[in-house]
């Protein structure tokens, strides 16, 4: 998993919880890489959920919903760091069909071991569109917010619905029904 998701994820703890927070967090995970993280490195995904599942114990706030919390405050990353991807679509549907085949394909020329979840679209008709999220991580909720965060931006509403192909969580079907 690429630094800059464990860079954001502390700077978004510390940004609601305070520098003592991570400290602590930090102190006291089991993390082989004892918190050390810079943008660019490269970390093994259990660092992340040692971290989450430490920050819930701490809080008392449900993994989904840190997770969720997660992917809205990241989606304010992306739209400061790649304006360009978003700029590019007319729209959400757009851009959430442009995710597998152009922004994934962007990512994996900069860094390569990027591993990234898949994601399998298809649009249903010009207010329906279903997006197959595909992660051994099983981190939908962190989808979630991300797709919520797009709406957002695109300044348009959708009802958005989560249907577990898996039980495990590593497919997840999001129905994406606009309003």
């Amino acid at each position: 998993m690429k630094g800059i998701i464990f860079t954001e994820f502390l700077d978004m703890v510390e940004d609601a919880m305070g520098y003592d927070t991570v400290d602590q967090l930090l102190t006291e995970s089991d993390l082989p890489s004892k918190g050390a993280y810079t943008s660019i490195g490269t970390y093994h995904h259990s660092e992340m959920v040692t971290l989450v599942m430490g920050l819930s114990k701490r809080t008392s706030i449900p993994v989904s919903d840190l997770l969720h919390a997660f992917g809205q405050y990241l989606f304010g990353t992306f739209e400061k760091g790649y304006s360009a991807f978003l700029k590019a679509a007319p729209d959400a549907f757009t851009f959430l069909e442009s995710i597998e085949n152009y922004i994934h394909v962007e990512v994996r020329k900069l860094y390569p071991d990027a591993e990234l979840p898949r994601f399998v679209t298809n649009r249903k008709d010009k207010k329906t569109l279903e997006m197959i999220y595909y992660s051994d991580r099983r981190m939908s909720d962190f989808a979630l917010g991300l797709i919520e965060k797009t709406f957002e931006y695109y300044e348009e509403k959708a009802t958005i619905t989560r249907d577990y192909i898996k039980k495990d969580g590593s497919e997840v079907l999001f129905l994406i029904e606009k309003e």
